[in-house]
């Protein structure tokens, strides 16, 4: 039956998505489609989605994780073994934390943005930040961890505001006017070649680099 094309299996604080056995692209696709439009509690925004790597080719797993960003969430393609890992690795996390007494609501790991930012517009957070859409010129976007645009960005981008030097900025087209990670600034060359890949910006060395990627 199509409700069980697609199962989903809650592991601390990500979601595991598994298929019928020899279920079509197709199946899946509409099947995952009706239960995020459902608004099912498994969906919430900002959650981590694992989906297995080598059920469909490159191009429909990009399918499905466009799918899922448009609603918000976090998707990844992983094998089973690292899947469980990554779900047990959260589950010995979680056991080691102690509740805490204070009543001021944690920070969230992740803010997720499902729009373009047009210019005059700005994200302040101590969090990291998905942007879905692009940042104009005129934006600018201020992180105390890692930022990733699924567009092109534009605008002015600052991750580990905070001082984390581990943060990284990633963008389907990044061609801002400012780019800064930690206490380090950098800006877009004045002749950009452009490319179908991804780029990332990092620090290495005590130096930004932007390379290409793939997502």
């Amino acid at each position: 039956m199509a409700d069980d094309v697609v199962k989903i299996k809650s592991g601390k604080g990500v979601l595991h998505i598994n298929f019928l056995q020899g279920a079509t692209f197709v199946n899946v696709r509409k099947n995952l489609e009706e239960k995020l439009k459902s608004g099912s509690g498994f969906f919430l925004r900002g959650t981590v989605v694992l989906l297995p790597r080598d059920v469909f080719s490159a191009e429909e797993n990009e399918e499905l994780q466009k799918l899922f960003h448009e609603h918000g969430l976090i998707c990844r393609t992983k094998t089973p073994e690292e899947a469980e890992m990554l779900i047990h690795n959260a589950a010995a996390k979680e056991s080691r934390q102690i509740p805490k007494k204070s009543t001021k609501q944690d920070v969230q790991e992740m803010l997720v943005v499902n729009k373009t930012l047009r210019g005059g517009q700005e994200i302040r957070t101590e969090s990291s930040v998905l942007i879905v859409g692009n940042v104009n010129p005129g934006a600018q976007i201020i992180a105390g961890g890692s930022i990733d645009i699924r567009g092109t960005c534009r605008g002015m981008v600052h991750a580990g505001a905070t001082g984390d030097t581990s943060a990284i900025i990633v963008a389907d087209h990044l061609m801002p006017t400012q780019i800064r990670i930690a206490n380090l600034i950098a800006r877009s060359p004045d002749a950009i070649e452009k490319s179908n890949r991804a780029e990332r910006a990092s620090i290495k060395n005590g130096c930004i680099i932007i390379e290409p990627i793939e997502r």
